[in-house]
């Protein structure tokens, strides 16, 4: 199949796009900065362009059948909004895989997504999936837990530190899943109709248990400390007012810490204790 995969050299991206070469599908791996993986060089066509800019994406999707974007704003800058990205950029994409009557329109959300107007990503996707949903295409959402490198990512500079802290003693729980387990799903069911899947990973674990298994990885001692929810709050009024773009996604770190991110549809069977392992070796 002809496919357009935007946002094809992040992290989902990469591995989507290797996916669907594996396949043998015809694939326009479309960035706004072109970083070809290096186990991925060639099997595809790479073309750069901004979504934030209609005029890079006229034509973009003639005789495409599917199109699918994965592009969504992850770090704040203080230029850049999730309004910006996750709606208006994609949104862009949105009108124009409709004027080239493309078959159907897969986007990457997040779980949870619905009814949470004061969490700017969420705002945001929310509001393209209800954009998405009325454009008269196909459409098939995949809504992730979180994944692996994310995670990590939060957890690894708390461990160097000595400390991690949680938000609040209440138990929340969360089965994030591998991004290469994801992008099979993804592929596998790219050609759904009119449906949105909550996916995760194999193994369900508390952060607590996940802080303690990254103690562990690192060879030292559990010091886990517990943060009220003003200390959040705080944070977020601190950086809103520096405008570095950080309050947002610190109201999104906020979310996920203190609601359990559990998705029914099970991606793959990679072990995230195992994937925290390999880490510190």
């Amino acid at each position: 199949m002809n496919v357009l995969l935007a946002g094809a050299f992040g992290n989902l991206g990469s591995d989507v796009l290797r996916e669907l070469v594996r396949q043998g599908h015809t694939v326009t791996a479309v960035g706004r900065t072109i970083r070809k993986p290096e186990d991925c060089q060639e099997g595809y066509t790479a073309v750069e362009a901004d979504l934030q800019k209609p005029e890079q994406l006229k034509g973009i999707c003639n005789g495409m059948d599917i199109v699918i974007t994965t592009v969504g704003l992850t770090r704040g800058d203080g230029t850049l909004t999730n309004k910006d990205i996750d709606y208006r950029a994609n949104l862009n994409l949105l009108k124009e895989a409709r004027r080239a009557k493309v078959k159907t329109f897969v986007y990457v959300s997040v779980v949870k997504v619905e009814g949470h107007p004061d969490v700017p990503m969420l705002a945001a996707k929310a509001a393209f999936e209800r954009m998405l949903k009325k454009s008269g295409l196909n459409w098939v959402i995949f809504r992730p837990t979180g994944y692996f490198y994310d995670i990590s990512q939060v957890f690894m500079p708390m461990i160097d530190k000595g400390k991690v802290t949680l938000l609040g003693k209440k138990p929340v729980y969360a089965n994030v899943v591998h991004t290469p387990d994801l992008a099979r799903f993804m592929v596998a069911h790219m050609n759904d109709k009119c449906v949105t899947y909550d996916v995760g990973g194999v193994e369900t674990w508390s952060y607590e248990e996940i802080a303690k298994m990254f103690f562990k990885a690192a060879g030292k001692e559990p010091n886990i400390g517990y943060a009220p929810a003003k200390l959040f709050d705080l944070l977020i009024l601190i950086n809103k007012r520096k405008k570095n773009g950080k309050a947002d996604i610190i109201k999104f770190s906020k979310f996920t810490l203190s609601e359990d991110m559990i998705g029914d549809n099970i991606a793959g069977d990679s072990s995230f204790e195992e994937y925290v392992k390999s880490l510190y070796k």
